[in-house]
């Protein structure tokens, strides 16, 4: 009986609504305001402006609160190149990391297992980018890759590239500034993902007789999604609001211009601050919608 009263008790004080802590939510407060502050409310004053219209008879830079969406249309009209060329571009570029990074992160986090000093020096090598300015290291590509560089003048001497051919300037450049800049992004979540791969799994697949391809296919990859999905989330929406690799004074030209460099110029230089949010909120909501499709399809919605 005395058993029985107490797991009566017991059940009831589980099915009890806990009382939240006022220590939780005096701790959660500074983190509260702080995205409130700093994320919620400019995000709020960029939607406002992004409905603004020109002050009657004022100077260029003056507008006015108001309900205009035609703003929507009219940057969608205008710039809708510009929207698919930067998506595309990070689509390039997240592919062409991928498909470098992965051999990359299997070696560091499956292979040198064995030699521990060995994984820690190329780990160290996969983050030395980040000692080095991004725009330096950007600067440096387009020395390197100028038309007077040896690399140009070679390509151009063995018939590899025409003698009145440019690289930089071009949306192969912008696509390489992009892959080379990311693609630390996307080996630093593949390795996390691999060196914690159990090598039992793909001896088993060997033990049963499977390609290295098939295992590989069936074993390697599936245990490894999260680290993609990972990686080419923190590669692509960086990459799609890119300004700097496809800016005319780095790896762009007129004609491989992205999103992020409209956005700059209606902001800085047009001063028409409606379309430059309008823009931003557009970019934001695409992206937005594709990683919310994309999670899902990949089946780790756990990372959002």
């Amino acid at each position: 009986m005395a058993f029985a009263a107490f797991a009566t008790t017991t059940s009831d004080a589980d099915q009890a609504p806990r009382r939240k802590s006022p220590v939780a939510l005096l701790l959660l407060l500074p983190g509260i305001l702080y995205l409130v502050l700093f994320f919620l409310t400019p995000l709020v004053s960029l939607l406002l402006t992004s409905f603004q219209t020109p002050i009657e008879g004022g100077d260029i830079g003056q507008y006015a609160y108001a309900f205009r969406w035609e703003n929507y249309v009219e940057v969608v009209t205008a710039y809708l190149p510009h929207i698919l060329r930067s998506f595309a571009f990070a689509l390039t570029a997240t592919v062409l990391a991928l498909i470098f990074s992965y051999p990359l992160a299997y070696f560091i986090g499956v292979t040198a297992r064995r030699w521990p000093l060995v994984q820690s020096l190329m780990l160290v090598l996969v983050i030395a980018p980040f000692f080095i300015s991004f725009l330096l290291r950007t600067l440096a590509w387009k020395q390197i890759l100028s038309d007077e560089s040896f690399i140009i003048t070679s390509l151009k001497a063995v018939a590899l590239m025409a003698p009145d051919a440019h690289f930089t300037g071009t949306s192969a450049a912008v696509i390489f500034g992009l892959t080379y800049n990311f693609i630390p992004f996307m080996t630093l979540p593949l390795y996390t993902t691999l060196e914690r791969l159990d090598t039992r799994y793909l001896e088993a697949g060997s033990d049963l007789y499977a390609h290295p391809v098939e295992v590989f296919r069936k074993v390697t990859i599936p245990l490894s999604m999260p680290g993609i999905v990972a990686g080419t989330l923190l590669t692509f929406i960086p990459a799609a609001g890119d300004y700097v690799n496809a800016s005319r004074d780095f790896l762009g030209g007129p004609d491989s211009q992205m999103i992020g460099n409209v956005i700059e110029a209606n902001f800085l230089v047009l001063q028409n601050y409606p379309a430059a949010a309008a823009l931003s909120i557009i970019l934001m909501t695409v992206i937005l919608v594709i990683v919310m499709v994309y999670v899902k399809r990949a089946g780790t919605e756990e990372l959002l």
